[in-house]
């Protein structure tokens, strides 16, 4: 059975001003859940939970963390899952940790040193299937890593994820599509010689992209790449948010 990217949160330095910018640039709704002894916000695009929000923790920054966006991918057995991530020349980053009726979790980082959370569903309470690309939802999941060959495998081996095409990106080598389903949900490539160290880049679709990357600059945000045209059609963006928290948007439209 394949195991997919079921989350999405936001660890920032200024949760009140981080609310304030996405807001304003996806058109998220937000609030509180109500069960969360930590002050934990969610995002809401018509209804549906979009994505997650909290402070960084203290432990994270007294280890050099900074703001970032934050993926999980489900898991059946996140102990087990701990253990085989481990075994692979993975890491555990954060101790397995059960949140009663709400959900058991670890934080994991794989043999090329991208972390990334498994969690394991405790409330009984589905989330609904989106379409595709679903506008103010994350649309694709790009890993930079060091090793395209490896980091595939691993993935493959442990969730389940499908090899698709890959790309040819010229010097930058190739541009491995996967998918854990019927459609590519993402794509692996190597990692460009400025990025600091292997790590998970989110996009966010939205309806048009010149007209949100203008709601970027003007909410306190920076461009930092694009836009640009991809193959297949749609066009993309790589920006920081006020806290320097890197994420990308993705729009069928200029």
């Amino acid at each position: 059975m394949t195991e997919k990217f079921c989350w999405v949160e936001l660890l920032t330095s200024d949760i009140d001003a981080a609310q304030d910018f996405y807001s304003e640039v996806i058109g998220w709704t937000s609030a509180a859940p109500g069960h969360s002894e930590r002050d934990y916000r969610l995002f809401f695009q018509e209804g549906n939970a979009a994505a997650g929000l909290m402070l960084l923790p203290e432990e994270a920054k007294a280890q050099g963390a900074k703001p970032s966006w934050f993926g999980y991918i489900s898991s059946r057995d996140v102990d087990a899952d701990v253990a085989a991530i481990v075994k692979a020349g993975g890491q555990l980053v954060r101790p397995t940790e059960t949140l009663p009726k709400i959900g058991r979790f670890a934080v994991v980082a794989d043999p090329q040193g991208a972390a990334f959370a498994l969690w394991k569903d405790l409330s009984g309470v589905k989330a609904p299937e989106l379409p595709p690309m679903s506008v103010g939802h994350v649309g694709w999941h790009e890993l930079y890593t060091d090793d395209v060959e490896a980091a595939f495998g691993f993935y493959a081996e442990k969730f389940g994820w499908l090899r698709g095409e890959a790309l040819d990106m010229g010097p930058m080598g190739s541009y491995q599509l996967f998918s854990t389903g019927e459609h590519p949900v993402g794509g692996m490539m190597r990692r460009p010689p400025e990025v600091p160290q292997s790590f998970w880049n989110y996009y966010f679709t939205v309806p048009t992209l010149d007209a949100t990357l203008a709601k970027v600059e003007k909410a306190g945000g920076k461009i930092a790449n694009g836009p640009m045209e991809v193959p297949g059609g749609g066009w993309i963006a790589q920006c920081f948010d006020p806290q320097g928290a890197f994420f990308s948007l993705f729009a069928a439209k200029r």
